[in-house]
């Protein structure tokens, strides 16, 4: 089996997320990622809590498999290594403000001079052009400015911040997909492309229903809680012993889902369309509490679960990681130490592919320019 990236030369001087979250799937993907840091102080999330023998947790999730080398791009030694690095690799990923790279002689305009089949990827919060182009953003600041914490949490509640860094992640999934279509392209043309790519570009991309209703009726949706606003019944319910979620999208998985629950509800015109059940939200709500609640999650989900109604429980983290179904796809891993031994714990590579191999561990992550000597090593051998 080989890794569909496997031959590939990614120069990562990304740091905290967006950016170390796509050089993570490139790697996962087979590529080998040589993360080029700041020396004496590394990537910031070296320094993030929890920690484990001395070093972060946080950072070996995102950063492991990669390699690590320490160049201040201000001084000219270490300039000369990277642009033999430049030299070898296919493609360079940042997510500085816009200008730095610029000021350090580096930006796309410069690298694409001189080295033309490089692919340039880039992150930031509020991209490469637009009137805010060089302001810092960090996941916090786009979830509020791009509209999702409008929408999350509670109605008649504060705006809440989605529990995951999503402004982050959903960057460099798109930064991602943008480096590997330009690698595609490189094989036509043999020429690099820049992609840029923005922490609030990609919130505002997912907001599909929002966009939707805000565009179509004029007002700008609320927080709705667990409930789909588009979609009913779509949210969580009472059981006896806690919540569960019911997912049923569409009219035929509604009848089942009365058949289920005894109730006569899919001819009642209140309820017969998504529509209409949208209107009749709340009281559909009431009526089918009415009957969960005389029996347990588990029972509830194990009977809709029979029936093909779209089911389940909502779990903790710790139930997750535990969970058959996401253990039987090999999403937790092993990160080991330098010494072999299993360190982290971290999530797999959700991209299953024939043919390449889904190792049930990772290497290490890196320590701070703990692989100098075969990078220079490897440069002189080019």
């Amino acid at each position: 089996m080989t890794a569909p990236l496997k031959g590939y030369t990614i120069l990562d001087l990304t740091h905290v997320l967006a950016g170390p979250f796509c050089t993570m799937t490139l790697s996962d993907l087979g590529a080998d990622v040589i993360k080029v840091e700041p020396p004496k102080t590394g990537d910031d999330t070296r320094a993030f809590p929890p920690f484990k023998d001395g070093k972060s947790a946080y950072f070996a999730a995102i950063n492991h498999s990669k390699k690590s080398i320490a160049l201040n791009l201000k001084e000219d030694g270490d300039r000369r290594i990277f642009e033999k690095l430049l030299e070898r690799a296919d493609v360079v990923v940042e997510n500085y403000r816009p200008g730095v790279m610029e000021r350090l002689g580096y930006g796309w305009d410069d690298l694409h001079a001189a080295f033309p089949r490089l692919v340039y990827g880039a992150v930031s919060g509020f991209g490469h052009t637009g009137p805010d182009a060089k302001r810092p953003a960090y996941d916090m600041v786009v979830q509020a400015r791009g509209g999702v914490m409008s929408i999350t949490g509670e109605k008649d509640r504060e705006p809440v911040r989605v529990g995951a860094s999503i402004g982050d992640i959903i960057a460099g999934m798109y930064l991602t997909q943008g480096i590997l279509a330009a690698l595609m392209d490189r094989d036509r043309t043999g020429k690099g492309r820049k992609i840029d790519v923005a922490m609030l570009d990609s919130i505002l991309a997912i907001l599909e229903h929002a966009v939707a209703l805000t565009t179509t009726t004029g007002k700008a949706p609320g927080p709705s809680g667990a409930r789909h606003p588009s979609i009913t019944p779509f949210e969580t319910f009472h059981a006896a012993d806690g919540l569960f979620v019911i997912a049923a999208g569409n009219d035929k998985l509604f009848e089942k889902l009365c058949i289920c629950l005894n109730l006569p509800l899919s001819d009642d015109e209140r309820f017969a369309t998504n529509p209409a059940r949208c209107e009749n939200a709340r009281l559909l709500k009431r009526l089918i509490e009415a009957v969960t609640l005389d029996n347990t999650c588990a029972f509830w989900i194990a009977k809709l679960t029979a029936a093909g109604i779209p089911t389940g429980p909502i779990q903790t983290i710790d139930q997750v990681l535990k969970d058959p179904q996401i253990l039987a796809r090999n999403m937790v891993v092993d990160v080991m130490d330098k010494n072999g031994r299993q360190a982290y714990k971290a999530a797999g590579n959700p991209i299953k592919m024939t043919d390449a191999p889904d190792p049930t561990s990772r290497a290490p992550a890196p320590d701070l320019d703990g692989n100098r000597g075969e990078i220079l090593r490897w440069l002189e051998q080019g």
